[in-house]
């Protein structure tokens, strides 16, 4: 099974949040390197951008979390990149407005469904979306 990451599991790698270690779990018993988007890498560096801009963290420690995150996407992980199918198809998850989805998690399920992959998630919502979906998810425990 391979496994495609949102940035709720990519964000805890690097700052510490309640579901940290349950990822960190996650991704040490991963057998094949899981598939991260290059929109998931965007989007978890906005995460840790915000969390500059709130001043929760200095902007040399969110500098080096962002260097130690690129450098374990580079040696550890599958970078996928975000195609215009996956934006389309998005668009068209959104308008099934019963599960509440917003465009970057639709981006999401669209492209683990491109890749026919399970989808990581911390978030229950997106995870009861996606398999409405028929696509698989997984929540880190």
């Amino acid at each position: 099974m391979r496994l495609y990451l949102d940035a709720s599991v990519l964000v805890p790698t690097l700052v510490s949040e309640a579901g940290s270690g349950a990822v960190d779990r996650l991704i040490e018993q991963l057998v094949q390197p899981p598939l991260v988007s290059t929109f998931a890498i965007g989007e978890t560096s906005s995460a840790i951008a915000r969390l500059v801009r709130m001043g929760k963290l200095s902007s040399n420690d969110a500098h080096d979390r962002l260097m130690s995150f690129d450098r374990w996407i580079a040696l550890d992980a599958a970078v996928i990149e975000t195609e215009p199918s996956d934006i389309q198809l998005a668009g068209i998850f959104v308008r099934r407005f019963e599960l509440g989805l917003r465009i970057p998690d639709a981006i999401h399920i669209a492209t683990a469904q491109r890749l026919g992959a399970t989808l990581a998630t911390l978030d229950m919502r997106l995870a009861d979306a996606a398999t409405a979906l028929d696509v698989a998810a997984r929540i880190p425990s």
